[in-house]
C-alpha cells in the first residue's frame, strides 16, 4: 500500500474585541464584529471560534429579538439569583454570575465555508454579561486556508 501525503497550509488571525457591558446582566451582540473580522480574513473553508476571557461572562449563539433577549436575562437570575447564601458569596459577592456563566459556558465555534461564518438565520454571537458593567475582552480566532 502506498500512502501519499498533501501538505496544506492553514492560516490563522487573532482579534481580541474589547467593550463594555452596560449592566450587571447585559447582553452585547458580536455578530457584525465577528462576520466582519472572518470576512477580512480571505478564508475560504475553516473554523472561527469565539471565546470569553472572563469567568462571569458567557458566549450563547440565538435570535437577536428583544423578547428572548429579555426572557434569558430573567431566567438567568431566576435560576441562578444573587444573594441566595452562595459559598463563594463569602469571597466575592458574585457567586450567581460564575454559576450562571459555568452553564451557558464560555465559547462558541462556527464552521467558516465558501469565505463566510456558516450559521443560521436566526443564529447571532452574543456576548452574556454576568457581572457588570464591566470592560470584557472576547477573543476571536480564524483558523483556515484560503
Amino acid at each position: 500500500m502506498k500512502l501519499s501525503f498533501r501538505v496544506i497550509k492553514v492560516q490563522v488571525y487573532f482579534q481580541e474585541v474589547t467593550l463594555t457591558t452596560k449592566a450587571r446582566v447585559d447582553l452585547v451582540d458580536l455578530t457584525d464584529q465577528v462576520t466582519g473580522f472572518v470576512h477580512a480574513c480571505n478564508i475560504s473553508s475553516g473554523i472561527c471560534l469565539i471565546d470569553s476571557f472572563h469567568s462571569t461572562t458567557a458566549i450563547v449563539v440565538n435570535e437577536h429579538e428583544r423578547g428572548l433577549m429579555t426572557d434569558l436575562l430573567t431566567t438567568l437570575q431566576e435560576l441562578f439569583p444573587r444573594g441566595r447564601g452562595w459559598l463563594h458569596d463569602r469571597v466575592d459577592d458574585n457567586a450567581d454570575a460564575h454559576l450562571a456563566s459555568m452553564f451557558l459556558g464560555h465559547a462558541t465555534a462556527f464552521p467558516i465555508k465558501d469565505g463566510r461564518l456558516w450559521r443560521g438565520t436566526w443564529q447571532n454571537i452574543f456576548l452574556v454579561e454576568l457581572d457588570g458593567p464591566r470592560t470584557r475582552r472576547v477573543l476571536v480566532e480564524v483558523l483556515g486556508t484560503a
